[in-house]
């Protein structure tokens, strides 16, 4: 037994001493995490569906004080194997026409819009989400689209969305 024990101090000995920093993350699981990727994620919406509520509840911040995106905002999400940088667009008219401009780099769309909006919004919202379907930065891009508010009582199902 005492042998065992010694060939192991000795080979640790020798691993430690000709690869410290392995040796530290080995024995102490400490030192800094591996690297995880990042994704350039835009977020686009009507003013008012919740794009910058569910950024907030993303980052795990407090929903009280929330305030309408006025231009754009940028949020980093971690999440365990990757980081989110979400660039949130603000959705009123005046901001809109501009919305094509922040799309260089993304990776990935994140389209709110509010289920419980009045008829004209919601078509609103549908030709905005089909404008940018066809833009040539957005096109082959991965879409989610969330129907938010599903909790208000005017709320359409999926299939009415």
């Amino acid at each position: 037994k005492k042998k065992k024990v010694t060939s192991s101090f000795c080979f640790c000995s020798f691993f430690c001493f000709s690869l410290p920093w392995q040796c530290f993350r080995a024995l102490c699981c400490k030192g800094p995490p591996p690297p995880r990727p990042e994704y350039d994620l835009v977020c686009i919406g009507l003013t008012g569906s919740g794009k910058t509520s569910l950024l907030s509840q993303l980052c795990s911040e407090s929903p009280e004080n929330i305030v309408s995106t006025t231009g754009f905002s940028i949020k980093a999400v971690p999440f365990q194997n990757a980081i989110l940088n979400v660039k949130e667009l603000g959705g009123a008219d005046n901001i809109r026409k501009y919305w094509s401009r922040y799309y260089q780099g993304s990776q990935g769309v994140i389209f709110v819009l509010d289920s419980a909006s009045s008829e004209d919004d919601l078509e609103t919202a549908r030709n905005e989400l089909h404008s940018a379907l066809q833009h040539p930065q957005l096109c082959t891009l991965p879409f989610l689209i969330l129907a938010n508010h599903q909790d208000k009582p005017a709320a359409r199902s999926v299939q009415e969305v």
